[in-house]
């Protein structure tokens, strides 16, 4: 989370777990401001840009998941360079690319138009991971200091 990671196999799959139940609640709240956005009447901007900022977000979580001893920052920097290369991977055409993203799962996973707009709000999901990995972070700390 903050910081290095701990070493213990414990500790590290404790901090996968809590990844990973909020990677699934950012999940949850980004499909569901892509269905009901727009019913419930939100701006186009805020389901737009808050659908990319949540799949930022979820992005540096998964990675957390996965890369589990590193740091917060270097987390944020592997979780923006992937994001880039998925935004500039869509000025890419080929039939199949194509194909899978009129698909449900390729319009999430990897979008359909290019937007440099997309960038800053990956980059403020981002942030947004950081923020919440620490906070969970720091809350597990004082939680466990309190633990007899």
């Amino acid at each position: 989370m903050h910081g290095a990671q701990p070493d213990k196999p414990v500790a590290l799959l404790r901090t996968s777990l809590i990844r990973a139940s909020m990677a699934l609640v950012v999940i949850a709240c980004g499909l569901s401001l892509r269905w009901y956005g727009f019913p419930l009447g939100l701006p186009a901007f805020v389901v737009k840009y808050g659908g990319s900022l949540l799949w930022a977000t979820m992005l540096f979580l998964l990675l957390g998941i996965l890369l589990p001893r590193l740091t917060g920052a270097q987390l944020a920097a592997v979780a923006m360079v992937t994001a880039i290369v998925v935004e500039f991977s869509r000025l890419v055409h080929t039939p199949w690319l194509d194909t899978f993203r009129l698909t449900t799962a390729g319009a999430l996973l990897l979008g359909r138009i290019f937007s440099l707009w997309n960038v800053v709000a990956y980059a403020i999901g981002i942030a947004f991971g950081v923020w919440i990995d620490r906070l969970v972070a720091i809350r597990s700390l004082i939680g466990w200091a309190k633990a007899p």
